[in-house]
């Protein structure tokens, strides 16, 4: 390994120590190919796999050969930030939670030879939002508080009605779809164990979020107990399923924020 490459390693391991990432680094990482805003393929594969899912967000999608499927708004400009941010450039990988998905991609984040946190970029330039699972939660609440700035600022997606907030009442005509969606808890229910947080007055049409017990637990004990979002206003993300109405089921602590109004 030469002097610049090691200089680049023990860089980015200092830059992710301290931010919980376990350093799983690999310092010879190139990109070959930018498939759209949130994957791309090594020139060299690492672990058997040679394409990344960037974790953690979410571009806008290319149909990429799926029948019927359309262009997302804003997916072209996304693969070419992508392809800025990470063509010709010595590239880590760093991993905080599970390293690969049902496709065999690896799930990592990357940075550059300067600490630049490409998914970061991604969510500044407002090219992405936050796309979070439970076995993959590294550097969550750094993203969500990016999002939410380039958000504010009506940045990139954010200005277009395709990725726009969703009140509890819209939900209906984007099932099947993912979604981030802000509104009041009319109430907040245990039954037997499951939470319901309702949105509106009749549970069989309106739009509820639900745990199950073992996500419950885990919300109390990262402090964020489900039944005390009763009359508060919360943002949540997540796919939207038909469940007795429009259903998000949250697996994971970072799918709600707590909205101070």
């Amino acid at each position: 390994m030469t002097a610049i490459r090691f200089a680049a390693l023990f860089a980015a391991f200092a830059l992710l120590a301290p931010l919980g990432i376990a350093a799983e680094i690999d310092a010879t990482v190139r990109v070959g190919q930018v498939v759209d805003g949130d994957t791309v393929v090594l020139e060299r594969p690492v672990d058997g796999a040679d394409q990344v899912r960037l974790v953690g967000i979410q571009a806008p999608k290319l149909p990429l050969g799926r029948p019927g499927f359309p262009t997302w708004p804003l997916a072209a400009e996304a693969k070419r930030a992508l392809e800025d941010l990470t063509q010709d450039r010595l590239l880590t990988l760093s991993f905080g939670g599970r390293r690969l998905d049902r496709h065999g991609r690896l799930l990592a984040h990357l940075h550059d030879e300067r600490g630049t946190w490409i998914q970061g970029e991604m969510l500044r330039l407002g090219l992405a939002r936050v796309y979070s699972f439970p076995d993959n939660r590294a550097r969550i609440a750094e993203m969500l508080a990016l999002e939410g700035t380039a958000r504010a600022a009506r940045r990139g997606i954010w200005g277009d009605p395709f990725y726009a907030l969703r009140a509890p009442g819209e939900t209906h005509h984007h099932i099947d779809t993912f979604q981030v969606i802000e509104g009041a808890v009319l109430e907040a229910a245990n039954v037997r164990g499951r939470i319901f947080l309702n949105f509106g007055p009749d549970w069989r049409t309106d739009f509820t979020v639900t745990l199950d017990p073992k996500t419950a637990r885990l919300f109390v004990r990262e402090g964020l107990d489900p039944l005390t979002l009763e009359g508060r206003h919360i943002r949540v993300r997540g796919w939207l399923a038909w469940r007795n109405g429009p259903q998000i089921e949250a697996t994971h602590p970072e799918q709600i924020e707590v909205v101070e109004r």
